[in-house]
């Protein structure tokens, strides 16, 4: 174990006084506030509660539904998994047992694709399912119980329905359309959301099983939204872009959103990690460029600190405040941390100017949680700099998603357990697909994974204290943080 490498990440961030109160060069003291801000945010989940659907997460809005979003529930758990995983409290186990269990919706052709959500459901939200089963599985959470599909086998039938969709598209030379039923708006867009969630999840699936269909299916998305240009590369860098629609393939919608950036990103880190020759080498350059481009502009320095703290540049800008994020957009941050901590793994050669901004971001992200029933409840703008501080103290657009609200405070808790992991893995991410409880990979198809040997989840009772939490010890990926030793300058 590299234990020196932590002190190193967080040296010099010292002590950060809010009401959530962190000493940056204490693992304990990060652990006890991941654990009070992993207990604001299951303090928000319903679906344990008598009457409610296990899985599905956010805060319901006074017209009933339209900001309970069916991905949430899927990034909650996947930011869940990684609590427990490097913290080691098993305090919500069960819960996200039960939560991802019944969004399998047993008895579908495919799972996650319950008759509840499939009259608007998108396709990247039906990804980000198949993503928190693929996570379960490199984390080694247990498997199903009761003969369920083990996590890796629902990971690789999420990719077959994703696959199928792909396969029979025509219009503009194939991709994934944004929605999946035929009387939605989406249905008429070919995102770069969508198609990034399936590279994803296919160069996932592809290192842990060692199948190369998958890869090549990541290969084949990669070019595709080149071909389109929802990836617009240049020398030096690469842009993301939105959108294309059906009709008028020609015509790019360029605003982009930080997890449309990170999950791209993730997914080229992912295929790096698992080529060689002249292949690696393109996805390094890829990974460059992305990151020369999204990293420039998605953590400006503030100009009271000098810290690069991230924003959401689609929507988040200093006073007056004239384009607003919209409830969905403000889970973004999260998503995008945990990304960024996964490339700097698997793609070392970004792990100092990854690090050094995802740093940044935690001491700025703590020293915004403040105030609320609690006394620690998280802004959205983490940014200082006059002009933005009023965003960050006053409620949001919608008046429903401000400081201490779901999407917040996940986004804290996921830059804190950023911090935490201390134990390389070689290459990367650690792969080892004899041992596990997540499974062994079946084949190209969706397959006969074997189920693994895991014998239950940890139960707790929810209690709100400080505790410490357990080592995480060594995992087969490194979903939410990174090692950075010998980058000390790079983060001092």
């Amino acid at each position: 174990m590299y234990k020196a490498a932590l002190p190193l990440l967080l040296s010099g961030a010292g002590f950060v006084s809010a009401t959530l109160q962190v000493d940056f060069e204490s693992t304990a003291s990060i652990k006890a506030a991941a654990k009070d801000v992993a207990f604001d945010v299951m303090s928000y989940y319903k679906g344990n509660q008598s009457g409610e659907i296990p899985g599905i997460f956010g805060l319901p809005s006074p017209t009933d539904d339209p900001h309970q979003y069916w991905s949430t529930g899927a990034r909650l758990w996947s930011t869940m998994l990684d609590y427990w995983r490097y913290t080691g409290d098993d305090t919500y186990n069960s819960v996200a047992m039960e939560g991802l269990v019944h969004q399998i919706d047993p008895g579908q052709e495919y799972p996650f694709m319950s008759p509840n959500w499939t009259a608007a459901m998108t396709t990247s939200g039906h990804g980000f399912w198949g993503l928190s089963a693929m996570s379960a599985a490199e984390l080694e959470f247990p498997n199903p119980p009761g003969g369920e599909p083990s996590w890796i086998e629902l990971a690789q039938n999420v990719f077959r329905a994703l696959e199928a969709r792909f396969a029979m598209e025509t219009m503009c030379g194939g991709g994934l359309r944004a929605q999946v039923p035929l009387v939605n708006q989406g249905y008429h867009l070919k995102s770069t959301l969508a198609n990034a969630v399936f590279l994803n999840l296919g160069a996932r699936l592809g290192r842990y099983t060692g199948n190369q269909t998958y890869a090549e299916w990541a290969d084949k998305t990669w070019d595709w939204l080149s071909s389109v240009g929802l990836i617009e590369e240049s020398t030096d860098s690469i842009a993301i872009h939105n959108s294309i629609p059906v009709n008028n393939c020609s015509h790019v919608r360029k605003n982009n959103w930080t997890i449309f950036t990170g999950t791209l990103l993730e997914g080229a880190a992912y295929m790096y990690n698992q080529t060689t020759g002249d292949a690696q080498t393109t996805w390094r350059s890829r990974i460059r460029k992305m990151t020369r481009r999204a990293l420039a502009t998605d953590f400006p320095a503030t100009t009271t600190t000098g810290e690069l703290v991230l924003v959401e540049p689609g929507c988040e800008a200093p006073s007056p405040y004239t384009f607003p994020c919209d409830p969905q957009e403000h889970y973004g941050k999260g998503a995008y941390l945990r990304a960024l901590a996964g490339t700097a793994q698997l793609a070392p050669f970004t792990r100092g100017e990854i690090a050094r901004r995802v740093r940044d971001s935690a001491v700025a992200a703590v020293r915004v949680c403040e105030g609320g029933l609690r006394g620690r409840a998280c802004s959205f703008v983490w940014n200082m700099d006059p002009g933005w501080e009023n965003r960050a103290a006053g409620s949001d657009d919608l008046g429903i998603y401000g400081p201490g609200a779901p999407a917040e405070q996940m986004n804290v808790l996921s830059v804190l357990v950023g911090l935490l992991v201390d134990e390389p893995a070689v290459g990367g991410f650690a792969r080892d697909l004899t041992v596990g409880q997540g499974g062994e990979g079946g084949d190209g198809e969706g397959g006969d994974g074997s189920q693994g040997d895991g014998d239950g989840s940890g139960n707790g009772d929810g209690s709100q204290g400080n505790g410490d939490g357990g080592s995480a010890g060594t995992t087969r990926r490194v979903a939410a943080g990174w090692v950075v030793a010998g980058l000390v300058a790079a983060l001092l």
